[in-house]
């Protein structure tokens, strides 16, 4: 009887653990790059008081517009730089090799609610609305062509859901629209477009193409804790005159102290198993 209360405890354990890690998306490992906050194949140019908390870096073309806007350290063709670029290819390809949870190709992600998972999109319509990322863990969105958020859009985190644990990998461009709240780190083949009044609170990492800010509020984040590799907070960067921009991104109340449920349930699946042995042993010694 003991041995079955303890086989049954532990079955109650792998099923309840194994859907959340069977299907769970890996670290793609940034590397240097992980380092920067903005990385951009080819030049860098900025418009208006951009406020970039973290390092910026461009080929030997350059990057021009700081001032007005203000960013921490700039590396322009240097080894950091350089290096940078090299480990930014190694996780794009490994986060491109993952393989796919769902494929949502031609869908909408806007009005969603999607948790832990790797994401496919071969064709990804415009993001409008609202995308809800739901529990702790690595997501990775894969598209296949261009992404494109509407004006407004917004990425929303829930439930341990972190900025520095979302991937954003784009087979083409870019293009942040006006006004678009977004989290995570877009690392895309071709060029990265942040418009008027766009926020992200993660990394822009280009490849290959030219990174454009004109007005936006960027902050390389730092997740203690988080399911990838932890990169320190980036030195404080003042906001440039005429900021019209938050300080910060926000980080929404259901993230502070956030207890991992599924994994209290699993634990607490144990113990009850436990104390059922214990129970049936001491019935038994009273019956000797």
């Amino acid at each position: 009887m003991r041995r079955s209360l303890i086989s049954v405890g532990l079955a109650a354990l792998v099923l309840l653990i194994w859907p959340a890690t069977a299907l769970a998306a890996t670290d793609p490992l940034l590397g240097t790059a992980g380092d920067f906050a903005v990385l951009s194949g080819a030049g860098m140019t900025n418009t208006g008081p951009s406020w970039v908390s973290g390092a910026i870096g461009a080929s030997g073309a350059g990057i021009t517009g700081f001032p007005p806007g203000t960013a921490g350290p700039q590396h322009a063709g240097d080894s950091a730089y350089t290096t940078a670029e090299t480990d930014l290819v190694g996780a794009f390809t490994r986060a491109a090799a993952e393989p796919t949870t769902t494929d949502y190709s031609g869908v909408n992600l806007g009005g969603l609610t999607l948790g832990p998972g790797v994401y496919n999109q071969s064709t990804a319509p415009t993001l409008t609305g609202t995308l809800t990322l739901n529990g702790p863990g690595v997501y990775i969105f894969k598209i296949g062509s261009t992404l494109v958020t509407a004006s407004g859009a917004r990425v929303v985190l829930i439930a341990g859901a972190e900025p520095c644990d979302i991937f954003w990998v784009v087979n083409s461009s870019a293009t942040i629209a006006t006004s678009t709240t977004f989290i995570g780190n877009i690392m895309a083949l071709d060029q990265i477009a942040m418009q008027t009044g766009a926020t992200l609170n993660g990394r822009a990492l280009a490849r290959t193409a030219a990174v454009t800010l004109d007005t936006n509020r960027i902050i390389q984040p730092s997740c203690p804790g988080s399911s990838t590799t932890y990169y320190p907070p980036p030195t404080y960067v003042p906001p440039p005159g005429g900021n019209i921009l938050p300080a910060t991104l926000g980080v929404p109340w259901e993230l502070i102290n956030e207890i991992p449920w599924l994994l209290v349930i699993a634990v607490g699946a144990g113990l009850g198993a436990t104390v059922m042995v214990v129970s049936n042993r001491r019935r038994r010694r009273r019956r000797a």
